[in-house]
This record gives C-alpha cells, structure tokens and sequence, in this order.
C-alpha cells in the first residue's frame, strides 16, 4: 500500500532565492526533497539549518525501512514474542496509524510491508518482477494485520512476523517535526513542505495567507487543478500515477488494499486532505485512497475532514470533494 508517491502539490509563487523578509530552506530526505519558508526579518540561518537537518535525519533513523539499523528496522527483524523499546517518536506514528486502521475499518494498515515487499515496491530492488500468485499472496497476507501489534507507551511486540511500513506517514510527520524546531525558535510565519506534504502557519513574505495549487494527476509538464489558501494547517495528497511497476505489459499502482493483498483497481486519480497535522492528512490521504472515492468521502463526510479527489474518467478528470471542503474553493 504505501510508498512515496509522486509530488502532487505545487508551492504557488515559491521563489528559488531568498524574498524580502524571507528566508529559503531546502534539502533532502526520505528519497525525496524538503523546502522551508521562513517569513523573518533575522534568524540565525545556519544554526536553523543544522536543527532541521538534525530533526530529519531523527525521524528517517526511526522509520525509514531503507536503512537496515533504523529502529523499525530493528522492529521488523527482531524476535516474534518480545516487546521491542521503542522511541516516543516511533509509539507516536504507530498510535495514530492504529486510529486511522480503526476509522477506515482497516484499509488502512501500517503492517501491510510484507505485500508491499512481495509486489516489489520494498527497500530491495527486484529485477524481472513477475505478479505474485494468489498462493502467495495468500501467504503473505497471513502475516499482515495490526491485530499482531502490540503497543505500549515505550515498547513494540507483533505476535506474526509482520513488517512495519511507515512510509504512508513518515514524511507528514518529518514536516511536523520540522514545524516543531520552528516554533522553538520563536517563528510564527513559516511554511514547511517534504515531498508535497505541506504544513502552513501565520502569513507568506507578502503578508497574505499561503497558498498550493493541488497538480493534475498526468505525466509530463506540471499543471495546477485548483489552488487554495492554508490558514495554519496541513495539506497531503496520496497518487499514485507517478509510482507503478508495469508487468506483462499490465500496469500495477504502487498502493495495495490490505483486504485483498493486491494493488488498487479502481480509478481514484489521487487524493488531497486537509488537516491539523501533517501526519494526519498524509495518512488519511492514503486510507481513502485505498477505499475509493465512494467510501472514501463517506469516511471524509463522517470525520468532517476537507478533502478533495480527482477521478480519471475516459474522456478526462472528475472531481469531487467533501462537504468541509466547500470553504476553500
């Protein structure tokens, strides 16, 4: 189910050089880049530099499954049976990712690692990938549920062999992390994005509130469907049109429903939710886009959460939204 999708948010008027009274961020992380705006008369560049560098590589050191010592890496390789110390950072992710399970009646499920490595969108390149046979599918979906998990304030345990993956979450909550170093240094005007993943506070150099333009889900040159204004909150689009491995010629999303072991088949385009927290919105992105657009607006109305879905259509692109959507179009 879960690997990094392509970028589907577009910053609206991001300068590649520092504004007047801004100042410019940028980097990368988790296989992909990061870029912090900073609307400040005077901080002290290099030190913010070195903290949110710092805070990143925390997080990816946590939970990046590309790391071998990592400490979900660790989880996933050590004994069935025994609790596992884990990071308050790490308890953190895995709480909220067993809620979103919860509300989304499981298709959303941070142990579906194993299907995600048997599909071939893992940590480990497979050469002449084949679709895996219903056998093994079956299998592997033995060893996959959050009912294997076992959480406590400072440990891990699975009673299965199952395999953490992060990677729906991890980098919404990267740019809460970054938010956190930002407002330690007393910044109040900042924008912080990681891989299309944005969290928005107080006002852009202009003075006005920030705005992101939501991509169309196509290849080739970037172009905005809608663009809104982010008044101290977090947007995170889930797609998948960026991210496939293609089999006998038959196309496979990257996204796996854990209810049936295989990637998605319907025509959900992408997903774009709006939230308090980055790693809210990013894992509720990814949880509706695995339930569709029916049942995931039904999920987004019974949560009173903005969100807004592109549908590929044969002659184009629907798009729909949910009620608490209306008040940023």
């Amino acid at each position: 189910m879960y690997r990094v999708a392509g970028v589907l948010l577009l910053l609206v008027g991001v300068a590649g050089c520092q504004e007047t009274g801004q100042i410019v961020f940028t980097g990368q992380t988790m296989g992909t880049t990061y870029v912090v705006k900073v609307v400040a008369e005077e901080v002290d560049r290099d030190r913010l530099q070195t903290e949110i560098d710092a805070r990143l590589v925390a997080v990816n050191d946590a939970m990046s499954t590309y790391i071998p010592t990592s400490e979900i890496s660790r989880f996933n390789q050590a004994p069935v049976g025994e609790w596992f110390p884990a990071s308050a950072g790490l308890i953190e992710v895995v709480r909220l990712a067993q809620d979103i399970h919860s509300l989304s009646a499981g298709r959303y499920d941070v142990t579906i690692g194993p299907l995600v490595n048997l599909w071939g969108f893992g940590p480990t390149p497979t050469d002449d990938m084949e679709a895996p046979s219903a056998g093994a599918i079956a299998e592997t979906m033995s060893k996959v549920g959050m009912n294997h998990l076992r959480i406590r304030d400072d440990a891990l345990m699975k009673d299965v062999p199952i395999y953490l993956d992060l990677s729906s979450v991890a980098k919404g909550y990267g740019v809460d992390q970054v938010a956190t170093v930002l407002d330690a240094h007393g910044l109040s005007n900042y924008l912080v994005e990681i891989g299309g993943e944005l969290l928005a506070r107080g006002m852009n150099e202009r003075d006005t509130y920030w705005r992101v333009a939501v991509e169309r889900p196509e290849l080739g040159p970037r172009s905005a469907v809608t663009a809104i204004e982010l008044v101290d909150e977090a947007i995170a689009t889930s797609g998948d049109y960026r991210n496939y491995i293609e089999i006998d010629g038959t196309r496979y999303s990257h996204l796996i429903d854990p209810a049936t072991g295989e990637p998605i088949h319907h025509n959900l385009a992408s997903v774009s939710v709006i939230a308090p927290t980055t790693a809210l919105a990013d894992a509720f992105a990814t949880a509706i886009f695995v339930m569709g657009a029916d049942e995931g607006l039904a999920l987004a109305e019974a949560q009173g959460l903005p969100v807004f879905v592109i549908i590929k259509q044969s002659d184009g692109f629907e798009v729909r939204h949910s009620s608490a959507f209306e008040d940023y179009l």
